[in-house]
């Protein structure tokens, strides 16, 4: 799983038709410490994220089986909104 913040919508009026219905958005991944880790990507929205919301995203073949056995033509899906992270960072000073 990833962590990054929605930065766009994508729009498709014309698309596979096992993803009619789809959100699509663009997600910027983050590192832990909030710097910013690999290119945008597009994923699937199917929980209600919008622009600005820092959500936890899975890629590969569990978010091409999201919803059936037949596996969609997707690479990454949105699978929760983020409230907050705490980290407990120990051992050492500074």
């Amino acid at each position: 799983m990833k962590i990054g913040t929605v930065i766009g919508n994508v729009w498709a009026t014309r698309k596979e038709d096992n993803l009619r219905g789809l959100k699509f958005l663009v997600v910027q991944p983050e590192l832990l410490n909030k710097s910013n880790n690999d290119s945008s990507f597009i994923a699937v929205d199917r929980i209600g994220a919008g622009i600005g919301d820092k959500v936890m995203v899975t890629q590969g073949s569990a978010a091409a089986h999201m919803a059936s056995d037949t596996p969609l033509p997707i690479d990454a899906i949105i699978i929760g909104i983020i409230d907050s992270v705490d980290i407990e960072r120990g051992g050492e000073n500074g």
